[in-house]
């Protein structure tokens, strides 16, 4: 057998993708990234066009803080194993099988109730399944990445995971929305239902780790060797820690605020849902990678703190590009811009922070500070989300779109102060 040169060519890179391992994270990023929008934007489409008010489809976006939630239970799945199902795929795989199996039941269940007002709350409560159990999938699927590959094999890991993912956002956005277009709602989650059995069987035939590792017997308080340690190491490092909080709750406020009303807003001035599936699903996803890949670039030419500075700007920026599709309405020309600088300012932002939190926790407790430094960060954004709908009622979609790019200038004015300061990460 030939033996690959260790110099980057395509050819090598392609032969990389094909490796088991790469091509089983592939499938499985794909499991973990479908079940997102049918709990957040595919949703809130089918709700609006239910014609659900805005206040409701906006409450009802509580449901997607579970992602954001899932330090609180992410030990459990260290410390913890499933029975019977870990004598046969062990613990990390047992886990994962599980929360793929209980994530497509619950798609499922929700494609058989139609959310009219008497069905909300038996509705709400299986998107919240949904949320849940795909949240639960992410602990499990991220520990698995990690143990399951050598140090210098996660790189290609990741990308592979991050490549699958992608392909899942494009298929429960656009596709899905394609499918609610031509045949329904129903229809299109049972298809997405199904479409969860390739992260099933995917895991079906993934290695176990094979050194995953056994956690420590616990001495002394459980809670406390489970939380407060790792959250007091954390906060005892770093001398900036409460301005370091505050643009971490501050610093994707702006955007998230006011997500769960794009997609009624898309509705109200007019576009269809195919022309959505195509702009915002489709043509946003692949400028969501391209901010991805130029984030990662700058934060290594640049530094950590200046391109900060730069996302924070950005993120109050593009966000008033909806307060100008909100005055000129339907302008396909504008929609596309406004898609373009958006989901571009998303993928940016959001590899700069994901570099950041990683840069602030402790190797010996990684795990939970960095789901608890992510949950700071989405949590404040998600809260003021539910009440997207409520204040779109009181002062339009106009005065909506202006509030919540005000909310991103405290992000600006500390991201400038970290800068001028010469605070490094």
């Amino acid at each position: 057998m030939t033996k690959l040169s260790n110099k980057p060519t395509w050819k090598n890179t392609f032969y990389t993708i094909l490796n088991k391992k790469a091509f089983i994270l592939l499938t499985l990023g794909f499991s973990a990234g479908l079940p997102f929008l049918l709990v957040f934007s595919t949703l809130q489409a089918w709700l609006k066009e239910v014609n659900i008010e805005n206040v409701t489809i906006g409450f009802i976006s509580w449901v997607a803080i579970t992602y954001t939630l899932k330090f609180s239970w992410a030990p459990f799945l260290d410390r913890f194993n499933l029975p019977f199902l870990n004598i046969f795929l062990g613990r990390r795989r047992s886990w994962l099988i599980f929360s793929q199996i209980m994530t497509g039941l619950s798609i499922f269940m929700l494609a058989n109730i139609s959310p009219n007002p008497e069905n909300l709350l038996i509705f709400s409560f299986f998107a919240f399944l949904i949320a849940f159990f795909s949240a639960t999938q992410d602990v499990a699927l991220d520990a698995y990445r990690i143990e399951v590959a050598k140090t210098e094999e996660q790189g290609i890991l990741g990308a592979s995971y991050q490549l699958g993912y992608r392909i899942a956002l494009i298929t429960s956005g656009a596709m899905a929305l394609v499918l609610a277009d031509k045949f329904s709602f129903e229809f299109s989650y049972k298809v997405m239902a199904g479409l969860m059995m390739i992260g099933v069987a995917s895991t079906l035939f993934a290695p176990e780790p094979s050194e995953t590792l056994e956690r420590p017997q616990m001495k002394g308080n459980f809670l406390f060797a489970l939380y407060i340690e790792p959250l007091r190491d954390l906060l005892s490092r770093h001398k900036n820690a409460v301005l370091i909080i505050m643009l971490i709750l501050l610093y994707r406020a702006s955007d998230l605020s006011m997500a769960p009303m794009a997609m009624p807003f898309y509705k109200d001035v007019g576009f269809t849902l195919t022309e959505i599936a195509y702009v915002a699903k489709t043509f946003g996803v692949i400028m969501s990678i391209i901010g991805v890949v130029v984030g990662g670039i700058l934060w290594k030419k640049l530094g950590g703190i200046r391109t900060l500075l730069f996302g924070s700007i950005m993120i109050a920026s593009t966000t008033l590009m909806f307060f100008l599709m909100s005055i000129f309405e339907k302008n396909m020309d504008l929609f596309i811009t406004t898609i373009a600088l958006d989901n571009f300012t998303s993928g940016f932002a959001g590899t700069l922070m994901i570099a950041y939190l990683s840069s602030l926790t402790n190797k010996a407790y990684a795990g939970l500070q960095y789901a608890a430094l992510f949950g700071l960060l989405m949590i404040p954004g998600k809260i003021l989300a539910g009440f997207s709908g409520l204040f779109q009622e009181t002062f339009g979609y106009s005065g909506l779109f202006l509030a919540s790019a005000a909310i991103g200038i405290p992000a600006i004015l500390i991201s400038y102060y970290f800068y001028r300061s010469k605070i490094t990460v």
